[in-house]
């Protein structure tokens, strides 16, 4: 028997012995060296430590100058990230744009605006308890997909703020051998804002090869009254064209919950579960009021969907008029779609400036 690799992590594999080596960079420890972790002499904690010196917490922390981007993680192969944790200030997280690449690629395979890589896009904190992402008080982010590479990994973070932003960050992961039929995670965002009149909201469009797709998660803000989540969410895949493979039969439907979320008679219920969850409630003035904000969250983890040549991913916004019919909206949804695919991947379209994704 070949000795278990430290990857498919799990109660049933928790008792396991491996080879793999466990590693972690932070600000302590920027190249994740062993034996080499809190040995900063400078930093954002150097004034706080002063009278304690080395090892005393003195590089908690990294500070990102206006339009440049850090490099949060540079790791040779093979192997894989396990964990992210980091945060910094909410009114960040939309101009914080986070980039992961894989084995040397020229474009990143993930390229997020932060807060909504951890399913905060409103850029007001909320919780989230999933399996693979968590956010805990008060806007601890942390992800749990696991993410291979065979020969490179490197995640940056781009600040398109006017000022510097304070960043607190750990890669956790470890070397090991990497399966060849492990694909490597991506992740994309698009925004429409708001929706084309009789248009759909596209998620996903674009992508090439081989693999499945695992996840998604909507900032989603209703622009008129009255119900809204009628839509179909829909999957075409390998050669569809008119007519996907996949289609559901609502919005609330398909992030596991049912009949409008209204649980008790006349409000929202919001819940977060490991593999979805409508999490997030921001409401002006009310039940059913124009501006209603939501966050919800659908991981197909336990059934990917799986594509072999292509895939395109859609959602309608839709909700009701007068005479029961139903009513083409115009909302404003921002999307992040999460999967797996071996490379070469299509490269994401250009990411919008900063007043297109500005929340307001």
């Amino acid at each position: 028997m070949s000795m278990f690799n430290g990857l498919d992590m799990g109660i049933g594999s928790l008792a396991r012995v491996s080879n793999a080596k466990t590693r972690s960079i932070s600000a302590e420890n920027f190249n994740g060296e062993k034996g080499k972790g809190g040995m900063a002499t400078e930093g954002t904690g150097a004034g706080c430590a002063r009278d304690l010196g080395i090892g005393w917490k003195v590089s908690p922390s990294v500070e990102i100058a206006p339009g440049t981007t850090f490099t949060m993680a540079d790791i040779e192969g093979p192997g894989a990230i396990q964990h992210i944790w980091l945060t910094c200030f909410p009114s960040h997280w939309r101009n914080m744009i986070l980039r992961m690449y894989w084995d040397d690629e020229e474009q990143p395979s993930v390229e997020v605006p932060l807060g909504d890589f951890f399913c905060n896009g409103w850029q007001e904190r909320c919780n989230v308890n999933s399996q693979p992402v968590a956010v805990n008080p008060a806007g601890g982010m942390n992800s749990f997909w696991l993410m291979p590479f065979r020969k490179h990994a490197k995640i940056t973070v781009e600040n398109r703020e006017s000022d510097k932003v304070v960043l607190y960050y750990q890669v956790d992961y470890t070397l090991t051998d990497v399966p060849d039929d492990m694909a490597y995670f991506h992740a994309q965002w698009r925004r429409s804002n708001p929706v084309p009149y009789k248009d759909v909201h596209t998620i996903l469009d674009g992508v090439k090869g081989k693999g499945h797709y695992v996840g998604t998660y909507l900032a989603w803000q209703v622009n008129n009254t009255g119900w809204w989540g009628e839509g179909e969410i829909k999957f075409y895949m390998d050669g569809d064209k008119e007519f996907p493979t996949i289609c559901g039969t609502g919005t609330e439907d398909y992030f596991g919950g049912a009949w409008n979320w209204e649980q008790p008679i006349g409000q929202y219920s919001t819940y977060s579960t490991a593999y979805l969850g409508m999490h997030q409630l921001i409401k002006p003035d009310g039940l059913y009021r124009s501006q209603t904000r939501f966050g919800m969250y659908r991981w197909h983890i336990m059934d990917p969907i799986r594509f072999e040549e292509d895939l395109k991913v859609t959602i309608q916004d839709l909700g009701w008029r007068s005479g029961r019919r139903y009513l083409p909206q115009q909302s404003d949804i921002a999307s992040t779609a999460f999967w797996y695919q071996l490379e070469p991947h299509a490269p994401h379209p250009e990411l919008p400036g900063n007043d297109e994704r500005e929340v307001i």
